[in-house]
């Protein structure tokens, strides 16, 4: 097995462990429907450009918060400095991809590997909005 796979199996075990703390004892199993591949539906032309977009690489980058300072304060700072960041401590992260707010998180370890997990997805709705 690859160190990449045992890391995936260590995040899934720890997730799983995690959700199950989170979840009392009495616990209701929802029903869900089925998903449905929509991609039967496109024309081969329609999938070939949706395959062209899937392979587009992306940056993903995870927010702590922001802080202004000014340049004389920027080049005074040393090791052991401390930034005041515009966040309280336990707020959710940003999760930004390319610049863009599309989610918050929560920051977890995992073997001593920082992670995230992912707490509320912003709307494609929310999105385009904040666009304009």
């Amino acid at each position: 097995m690859s160190d990449d796979q045992d890391t995936m199996d260590e995040w899934a075990a720890a997730l799983a462990e995690a959700e199950g703390a989170d979840q009392g004892g009495d616990v209701e199993v929802a029903e869900l429907d089925e998903l449905q591949d929509s991609s039967e539906n496109l024309s081969a032309e329609e999938k070939r450009k949706l395959d062209t977009i899937l392979d587009i690489p992306v940056t993903i980058s995870m927010e702590v918060g922001r802080s202004k300072i000014n340049i004389r304060n920027l080049l005074q700072l040393n090791q052991g400095s401390v930034v005041e960041l515009d966040r309280v401590a336990g707020e959710p992260l940003d999760v930004l991809v390319n610049g863009t707010l599309i989610a918050h998180g929560e920051v977890v370890v995992v073997n001593d590997k920082f992670g995230i997990r992912l707490t509320d997805v912003i709307s494609q709705v929310e999105r385009i909005k904040k666009l304009r």
